[in-house]
């Protein structure tokens, strides 16, 4: 292990910004020596440093991040030190993202308090990147108190950012039914409060209608065992006058106290690690297959077959696997 892993290490556990900025870059790296370091800073920084972990995502343009540097400011502002991880889409062409988070948060980057990160999604479904929940483990190891992760945008996929956070918000604008029929039943199902924002001036009694609307809604939904009787919440708040935002965070915090009370926190982490051990280890299977040169071969003769019409999508995976899986898969 270098001397300069331990110093990096050593940096993000004293808070220092730009190593939790260095940390995070080796982990978003491909690099396979740098997967290998990355592998090391996160052992050496451990998992004894919890911070309240919290989803968010929302429909286009509905002021994700006019709501996070809100929320952000009220928080530093009660003493909090609050990490934003901003996941930005990549062009499916270019691979390049505006990256452009940190730029709206203009009040938040400045705060000595915040953190702001914002990482291109890389193509990655589930509306995060794919090393957020490693970013997240260090931003915890760097001691801030609540980390904000901020998806691409609402998506039947966008329901992977409940996998690693503690509580999760969905954030809407004021709307009509049309609204409530778009928003996919599976993300509805998995957020813990619901968010009406733009709630002030002329959409104020529009939003407070859209309230009662997903109040409803989520009555008519399946009870969540593991939540007390109150929740799923829908609340209105405004980003711009700050209108809502204590409610809207005290019934975060109520929520987080009585999962930790009732061992549904403790629960809940457990069985997120183990999904995320799982697509890790998938992942990792697929890289080192489509990297090693006789795998590689191999997958691009299959890719052409099923290209040229020679064989089918479902036999060329089982050929693929058969040297792992053995002559059972004939």
């Amino acid at each position: 292990m270098s001397d300069g892993l331990a110093d990096l290490a050593r940096g993000i556990r004293g808070g220092n910004r730009r190593a939790l900025a260095r940390g995070i870059t080796l982990i978003e790296s491909g690099r396979a020596d740098h997967r290998a370091e990355a592998a090391q800073l996160l052992s050496l920084l451990g998992t004894e440093k919890q911070a309240l972990r919290v989803g968010l995502s929302g429909t286009p343009g509905v002021g994700k991040s006019t709501f996070i540097e809100a929320l952000g400011l009220h928080l530093t502002e009660t003493g909090k030190r609050v990490a934003v991880l901003a996941v930005d889409p990549s062009s499916t062409r270019s691979g390049g993202s505006i990256l452009g988070d940190k730029t709206r948060m203009e009040h938040l980057s400045r705060d000595p308090r915040a953190f702001i990160r914002p990482s291109p999604s890389q193509s990655h479904l589930g509306g995060v990147a794919r090393r957020t929940r490693e970013a997240v483990t260090l931003c915890e190891a760097a001691g801030f108190d609540v980390v904000l992760i901020e998806t691409v945008g609402v998506g039947q996929s966008e329901t992977m950012v409940a996998d690693m956070s503690d509580i999760f918000l969905l954030l809407l604008a004021p709307a009509g039914g049309d609204e409530l029929q778009g928003v996919k039943r599976g993300i509805m199902e998995t957020a813990d409060i619901v968010l009406i924002n733009k709630a002030d001036g002329d959409l104020q009694s529009q939003a407070m209608r859209t309230v009662a609307d997903y109040t409803g809604a989520l009555r008519l939904m399946r009870k969540r065992a593991q939540d007390p009787d109150n929740f799923p919440k829908v609340l209105p708040v405004s980003a711009v006058t700050g209108t809502g935002l204590s409610k809207a965070w005290a019934a975060v915090t109520e929520l987080r106290d009585w999962r930790v009370q009732n061992g549904v926190w403790d629960a809940r982490r457990i069985e997120q690690a183990k999904t995320w051990f799982g697509r890790e280890l998938h992942s990792e299977i697929l890289t080192h297959l489509t990297r090693d040169p006789t795998w590689k071969q191999r997958l691009a003769t299959l890719e052409a077959d099923v290209l040229a019409g020679r064989n089918t999508p479902a036999a060329a995976a089982l050929e693929a696997v058969r040297p792992l899986t053995g002559p059972q898969s004939s």
